[in-house]
């Protein structure tokens, strides 16, 4: 969980520093500025999405077709540079540094780029057939994205030195003003919406995953309420929109990034070898969707090497991700096991719930699991008046 918001904080502040290059040409945006503006885009998305899903949907598609026009600009203009203009800058491409650490830091930012693959797996609940209509999906998007993708890097390193890149805090800025000359302003543009759109797709979805979460019973029931009349996880958005403002604390994308990084790949990892754990333990399970084990095993070897590669120069980075997702065991046994055993907890668990309800209007989206609650609630009530009378 505290990687989607770390994710949806380092996607706000690319946004932001995007946004405020035109005004600050010649020097680097005020930080404050940047962080300023990322809580603002998070906040007024988060906004959106409380109200409408509709319109976030709306939102994701306009926002979308800005990200493919910027994207196509760039693959044009590069693929005019390379058919007109010299390639010194593909001259020796394997120079560079080939620390352990390093290779693990340069896969970490390339993968956060192409870390979308996985937010199709968050809405599932809302898919038609998912279990025909995921993995289409995924062979579809997954091809597509690379490949626009890989033609965008190579614009890039065709057109922007390997100095110019390493200097540059906005590569697109810097590859529009040697392209685009007097429309350069609109690469920042089109990129800052592009990422706005990004923020968008990855509050809509991490909502989502919370609210599952909370309905299977490993989150606060609370995360699972919606609105009644709109149906869209008002706590769950809000929740997140705070804990992702709490990460524009740091406004270095890249030190984020790499504790992101972290993170993902070691909850990665885990996730992968308590999957195989099952498969082994609990063979004649039902398993919809199954594949050769040798895939999982060398997955799980490559999420490893991710995770520690980069411990043996920096240790402190791993020692963050792991502080930072084992915060979330004592809020587990907090909301989720004292909740069930400890009847005063029982009750005070229960009023935060009847508080988002009110406060939020909203209401578990399973009737029965409402009823449920409401009539645990009533009998723990007439429990404690019988308990106050007799006393």
């Amino acid at each position: 969980m505290h990687r989607l918001n770390m994710q949806k904080a380092i996607v706000a502040l690319t946004f932001a520093q995007y946004a405020v290059r035109p005004f600050f040409e010649d020097c680097d945006a005020p930080e404050s500025a940047v962080r300023l503006l990322a809580a603002v885009c998070l906040c007024f998305l988060t906004a959106i999405n409380c109200i409408s899903t509709k319109w976030a949907m709306k939102i994701q598609d306009v926002f979308t077709i800005a990200k493919l026009t910027a994207l196509v600009s760039i693959i044009l203009a590069g693929m005019y540079f390379m058919a007109t203009e010299s390639l010194d800058n593909f001259q020796n491409p394997w120079e560079g540094d080939y620390a352990l650490s390093s290779l693990a830091y340069a896969f970490y930012s390339g993968l956060f780029a192409f870390g979308g693959w996985n937010y199709l797996n968050f809405v599932t609940e809302e898919l038609e057939n998912p279990y025909k209509n995921l993995p289409r999906a995924i062979w579809i998007a997954m091809p597509m994205v690379t490949g626009i993708y890989v033609f965008v890097n190579m614009a890039y390193f065709a057109v922007v030195s390997r100095q110019e890149m390493l200097a540059s805090i906005a590569v697109a800025v810097s590859f529009g003003n040697r392209m685009f000359g007097s429309v350069a302003w609109l690469i920042p543009i089109f990129v800052a919406l592009s990422t706005f759109g990004g923020v968008n797709g990855i509050l809509f979805t991490s909502a989502r995953l919370f609210s599952t979460g909370a309905q299977e019973g490993h989150l606060p029931a609370w995360f699972s309420l919606v609105h009644v009349d709109r149906q869209t996880p008002i706590p769950a958005l809000i929740f997140t929109c705070i804990t992702s403002i709490i990460m524009l604390l740091s406004a270095n994308v890249f030190v984020l990034i790499n504790y992101f990084s972290q993170i993902l790949w070691l909850s990665v990892a885990a996730s992968i070898a308590g999957l195989l754990w099952l498969r082994i333990s609990k063979p004649n399970m039902p398993r919809p969707i199954k594949v050769n084990l040798a895939l999982p095993i060398t997955f799980l070897i490559c999420c490893l090497g991710l995770v520690l590669l980069p411990s043996f120069t920096e240790p402190f980075n791993l020692l963050v991700g792991l502080a930072i997702t084992l915060s979330g065991v004592p809020v587990y046994y907090v909301c989720i096991v004292w909740r069930n055993s400890k009847q005063t907890k029982n009750v005070i668990m229960h009023w935060i719930e009847r508080g988002c309800q009110i406060l939020f209007n909203a209401a578990f989206v399973d009737c029965h699991h409402d009823r449920k609650r409401e009539r645990e609630f009533s009998e723990m009530q007439t429990s404690i008046e019988d308990k106050s009378v007799s006393h």
